[in-house]
Parts: structure tokens; sequence; C-alpha cells
């Protein structure tokens, strides 16, 4: 097989595996009681244990002043409850979306190009703008969720959605790492296009989990 056809195929069969993990490890049959639902959508595939000590410690310095929000009313339940994924998914569907569509532009020859909304910027330049905006908000958005699900009294990285956000931020770093190395390199630009969409893939099923288990409490 040619060098530019692995470099095609690998990352493409990574992200596969990556993102259908998470569903071979919440298939668990239970009845549909709210607290068996709950157990479902647990799920979490990463060892995240061995780093929540310290992430419950970051997370307890904030959640006092949400509990105390809540209990004056001033943080309406819905708000609480539905605030991070309405927040995320907006970011994940708006930012990522748009900018995924961007960089395919770019990777086609249409680099040079003003599309809608980029602002008076080529789709080359709009492009990494987008996605690191949308790093940078996911990183933020992702201690949010955090600190919401201890707020509402739930257990935190033990589930499916946070062992998705884990892998999500970790490969869009690597992405963006790429993003600024690669150069002209036809073979890094190649997996940088296909890491990409394989990233927006997981983060899909990540935002599929974040659904289940806003529902499943």
């Amino acid at each position: 097989m040619a060098p530019r056809s692995k470099a095609v195929l690998l990352p493409c069969a990574v992200l596969a595996c990556i993102s259908l993990a998470p569903m071979t490890f919440t298939g668990i049959a239970q009845s549909p009681t709210r607290t068996n639902r709950a157990v479902r959508h647990a799920g979490a595939f990463l060892p995240l244990e061995l780093v929540e000590p310290a992430v419950t410690s970051y997370v307890e310095i904030w959640t006092p002043m949400f509990k105390a929000a809540v209990e004056s009313g001033l943080a309406p339940d819905f708000l609480v409850h539905w605030g991070h994924g309405a927040a995320m998914g907006t970011v994940l569907i708006a930012m990522g979306g748009y900018g995924t569509f961007l960089g395919w532009q770019t990777r086609f020859g249409n680099g040079a190009t003003l599309y809608p909304l980029t602002l008076g910027k080529t789709a080359a330049e709009m492009h990494p703008l987008l996605m690191g905006g949308a790093l940078f908000l996911f990183f933020l958005g992702g201690q949010g969720g955090l600190i919401l699900l201890a707020t509402q009294g739930q257990p935190i990285l033990q589930s499916a959605h946070s062992s998705t956000a884990v892998l999500g931020l970790g490969l869009m770093a690597i992405q963006a790492s790429l993003g600024l190395t690669m150069g002209n390199a036809p073979e890094k630009r190649t997996v940088h296009a296909f890491l990409g969409t394989g990233i927006m893939v997981l983060l899909s099923v990540h935002m599929y989990f974040g659904l289940n288990l806003g529902n499943s409490f």
C-alpha cells in the first residue's frame, strides 16, 4: 500500500475504534427505571479514578458558590441541568461544524475564498481561529460541566461522557499541534484533515452520551 494511502487510512481506523469504544462499554441491559438508566449510561472506559481525587478537590472550590446560587433562586434548576449541554452543543455545531467545513474547503484548494460569516477572512485564515476558539471553550466548558454535575450531587469522571471528553480534548490538542507544525507536507496535511473529521465524529458521540447522562437524573 502506498505511504499516502496509509496516511489516510490509519487515522480513520484509529478514530473509528475510539468513537465506537464507548458504545461497547455502555451496552448494559437494565430495566428502564431512572436509576438503572443512570447505571447504563455511566460506562466510563478510561481509568479516570486515578485523577478523580485531584479533580474533585478543584471542583469543590467552586461548587459552594453554585449551590448558593441554586438555593437563592438565582440559578434555575433547568439552567444548571442543561446549560452546559446547550452551550457546548452550540460550540460543537457552530464553531466545530463550520470550522470543519472551512478546513475541507482549504484542502480542496479554496483556502483563499471568502465565505459567509468569516468576517472578511479567507477559509484558510478562519479555520484555525474557529477550531482554536472551540478548543479553548471546550476546555473551559468541560470544567463547568464537572462543577455543575457536582452541584447537582452527581459523581464526576464516572461516565462515558467524561471519558469521551478527555479523549476529545486530548486529540484536539494533538490536532492543533499538528496544524501548527505540518507546513506544506502532504502526508501531515492528510492526517490533519482526516483526524480532524474523526474528532468531530468523536465529539458527536460525546454529545450523545451527554444527552443520555442529562436524561438519567
